[in-house]
This record gives structure tokens, C-alpha cells and sequence, in this order.
């Protein structure tokens, strides 16, 4: 009798340990589809400072989340975000790109992003920091079309450069 009971509390235990085992080791996080991966229509874009310190005791930074979404629009959505900068200042966010044949970002033709065709500031509070829902529409690129592109942070006032990111490739959805 004791030897059946300690048989049936292990094959409990052990059904429950195993249990416990599936439900802990899954993976529960949900991908974020297209985020920097190939055929790279979304980009995670992070912002370095060129030589500005922050306001605040630590460095200047960014963030740009662009977004293409699988419609017929063809609007890439550009969310902006800016940290330590200079406080109650406006400032603007540029794209230059480069044909997919290059190895790298080298163009300097930078054009000014905001609502559209409307070049928008990104205006900082009192402690530096700014976020901007920006847009832009690439219905007049071809679908597949590959670019080099990389972004940067200026003054609005002055035009220097504030803050850099990495080339990153990009493909028209």
C-alpha cells in the first residue's frame, strides 16, 4: 500500500514538475516583425551625440522609430524622441540617402522631415527632452526600391549638427 501511494505522489510530482518545466521555458514575447532584419522596411534608429553634452549631467541622446506600414499609402510613420538637449529649444530631424550600390552613407543632401512635405521642429521642455509624430510619404517611390539612409538632429536656429545615427539600409514596402 505505501509503496502504491509513493508511486502515485511521484508520478504527480512528477507530471507537475514537467508542467512547470513547458510553462516557464516558452518563449511569451511577441517579435517585432521587420524591425532592422532584411528586407528592412522598419528601422530602430538611435541617436549619438557629435560633441554635445547634456544640459543634465549626462550626454545627449535620440530615438527614431520608423515604421512602413503593409499599406497602400506608403506612409512611413517617424517617431521621434530627443533626451538632454538643450531645454525650451526647437530642433529638426534630416534624412540623406545613398543608391543600395553603395557600401555606405556618404550623400550630404540632407532634407528636412515633419508632416509630409511640411518640415515640423521637435521642441524640448524644460529639462531637454522632445518627442515629434512625424510622417512622410514615399508613394512616389517604387515598391522594392533600396536606399542606404541616415538621419541627424540639428538646430532649428543654428543648423549645426546636434546628434547622428548609423547608415542602415531601407526598402520601399
Amino acid at each position: 500500500m505505501r509503496k502504491r501511494n509513493l508511486s502515485f505522489v511521484m508520478a504527480r510530482l512528477a507530471m507537475v514538475i514537467s508542467i512547470l518545466i513547458l510553462f516557464f521555458s516558452c518563449d511569451k514575447s511577441v517579435p517585432d516583425q521587420d524591425v532592422n532584419v532584411a528586407p528592412y522596411y522598419n528601422l530602430d534608429v538611435a541617436f549619438l551625440p557629435v560633441d554635445v553634452k547634456s544640459y543634465h549631467g549626462g550626454e545627449a541622446s535620440g530615438f527614431l522609430k520608423f515604421r512602413q506600414d503593409p499599406d497602400t499609402a506608403r506612409i512611413i510613420t517617424l517617431d521621434t524622441w530627443v533626451f538632454n538637449l538643450e531645454p525650451n529649444h526647437s530642433y529638426q530631424l534630416q534624412r540623406a540617402v545613398d543608391p543600395i550600390t553603395t557600401s555606405t552613407c556618404e550623400s550630404t543632401t540632407w532634407l528636412t522631415l515633419g508632416k509630409g512635405l511640411l518640415p515640423q521642429t521637435i521642441d524640448t521642455d524644460s529639462k531637454g527632452n522632445g518627442k515629434a509624430d512625424l510622417f512622410r510619404d514615399v508613394t512616389t517611390a517604387t515598391r522594392g526600391a533600396q536606399f542606404r539612409i541616415h538621419f541627424q538632429i540639428v538646430d532649428a536656429v543654428s543648423g549645426a549638427t546636434v546628434l547622428t545615427s548609423d547608415c542602415f539600409q531601407y526598402t520601399v514596402r
